[in-house]
């Protein structure tokens, strides 16, 4: 049985235009022990989708069932149990931290919040996950400015397991940081992950960072999941002309000229085209496409794609993609 199941999955945001479609009938599954990366451009509905899971934000409709508990309509006051075996690490390590408690007063505050243990087995606690992550016990007493930004995000990872969780959300959790500095995070999240058995749902809008760290990919475009595999999979046979675009785009000193950004603008979730949302943006869209949406449908072993052309799909088009 997976850890977390969502099933059709809706979170629309009323505007004076309309209903924003943030996240627009997605479905997905994480297995215990799982990573699964989440993909797209900034404004597809990665990061509402993965608040929505942990109910941060209110879904308009669909499951998120955790353990066999379908926690999307418990009321707040019952979120107890689920807040601490489900937690968020966050894009930016700054605002994220408060600044004006210590880093002791910001690990010690779950624990107090959800009655973890007495005084001297908190400080215990505090004491071991900061040294885990990599920080010494003098940066107990120090405040978030006077870290750097890997530090800050090292407290953040240290916040998110002190509860010791079941299913971590990493929404963004490298993009702020240097390319060196972002290793190191990622080295110490694939640690944690075998030394505390976790789960992660990755949010990324950088797919070589996923393809490092994911065991299964989601490609998601405009509240959508429009693509979905494992990640040797989905690099060896990309089916979607998004997802084969996004690869394209990989910075790649071996090309002897680099991939052209993805033409068009990403169309607006308050105003949707008609049929495949890509479809103004695609090389390969045919009338089928301006007219009927498509499905998800599986395309080989483990290997889902919504796209009405994904069968005539073999390898990636260098042409399509502009390298």
């Amino acid at each position: 049985m997976s850890l977390l199941s969502v099933s059709d999955l809706h979170t629309h945001f009323p505007t004076p235009q309309g209903a924003l479609r943030a996240v627009d009938g997605v479905s997905l599954t994480v297995a215990k022990g799982e990573s699964v990366g989440l993909v797209g451009e900034s404004g597809c509905g990665k990061s509402t989708l993965g608040k929505t899971v942990l109910r941060l934000v209110p879904p308009t409709s669909g499951e998120i069932v955790f353990d066999g508990e379908d926690i999307a309509r418990l009321p707040a006051d019952s979120l107890g149990p689920f807040r601490r075996r489900a937690q968020m690490i966050f894009q930016d390590p700054f605002s994220s931290l408060n600044p004006r408690h210590t880093i002791e007063t910001i690990l010690t505050a779950p624990l107090y919040v959800h009655g973890i243990g007495d005084r001297a087995e908190r400080r215990r606690r505090v004491r071991a996950i900061i040294e885990r992550v990599g920080l010494p016990l003098s940066a107990l007493s120090l405040y978030p400015h006077e870290f750097s930004g890997g530090q800050r995000q090292r407290i953040g990872i240290a916040r998110a397991l002190i509860l010791g969780p079941d299913l971590v959300i990493c929404d963004e959790p490298v993009s702020a940081l240097d390319l060196s500095i972002q290793a190191q995070i990622l080295n110490l999240l694939v640690e944690m992950k075998r030394d505390y058995d976790l789960s992660y749902l990755f949010i990324s809008h950088d797919l070589s960072v996923i393809r490092y760290f994911a065991d299964r990919v989601l490609v998601m475009y405009l509240g959508r999941i429009v693509e979905s595999a494992t990640g040797a999979d989905l690099w060896a046979r990309p089916l979607h002309p998004y997802t084969r675009a996004l690869i394209a785009a990989i910075p790649d000193p071996s090309r002897r000229r680099q991939a052209a950004p993805i033409g068009g603008d990403i169309s607006s979730p308050q105003d949707l085209p008609r049929g495949c949302s890509f479809h103004p943006r695609c090389p390969i869209a045919t009338s089928i496409c301006a007219e009927r949406d498509p499905a998800l449908e599986m395309h080989g072993a483990g290997h889902q794609v919504a796209c009405h052309h994904a069968g005539s799909l073999v390898r990636p088009s260098t042409e399509m993609v502009g390298t």
